[in-house]
């Protein structure tokens, strides 16, 4: 007796398109520039030593690297000091933000995912990746959703063997 059996792969066949988060994700060097280091005495930001420090500083290191500027210590920092510190690394760096890296992330994948031709995927079922190696904010999943809500027939969460449906457009 012979038996044959046809293995069906029914992901393959689904029409399903996967959207990876991770492939928006920026692998640029994400440092922190803490503005702490330059307050006197860790309290107050003296105009006259901050401008020199700011002449003198070799901002080319931060080349092609993603920067987060921030404040550390509790201390009232000029809105100034930040500007006059965006201006001298944004001719070398590939993104500068205020705030944490938490917050710099946000604002990389929130640029990748603006350059997303979001029309390939007008009228498509998609299922957007949830696990991975490369740690993706979860704002990133709220902002691909948004995007691509008013133009997908459905989206879903997880693999494509094994999803959480998110939204279907009546029809």
């Amino acid at each position: 007796m012979e038996i044959q059996e046809n293995i069906v792969n029914k992901v393959a066949n689904s029409g399903l398109i996967s959207f990876d988060l991770a492939l928006y994700y920026h692998s640029g060097e994400r440092i922190v520039y803490d503005i702490k280091d330059n307050l006197f005495h860790g309290l107050i930001l003296r105009e006259k030593d901050f401008r020199e420090f700011v002449k003198e500083h070799d901002w080319a290191q931060y080349q092609g690297k993603n920067v987060a500027i921030t404040c550390s210590a509790d201390a009232i920092v000029p809105t100034w000091a930040y500007m006059l510190l965006a201006t001298k690394l944004e001719p070398f760096a590939n993104r500068v933000v205020f705030g944490n890296l938490e917050a710099l992330e946000i604002v990389l994948f929130r640029d990748a995912l603006a350059s997303v031709d979001l029309e390939q995927f007008r009228d498509q079922r998609l299922v957007v990746k949830g696990c991975g190696d490369i740690p993706v904010p979860i704002s990133a999943y709220v902002e691909i959703t948004l995007l691509l809500r008013p133009i997908v027939k459905s989206i879903m969460y997880g693999e494509p063997c094994s999803t959480v449906p998110l939204y279907k457009r009546k029809e």
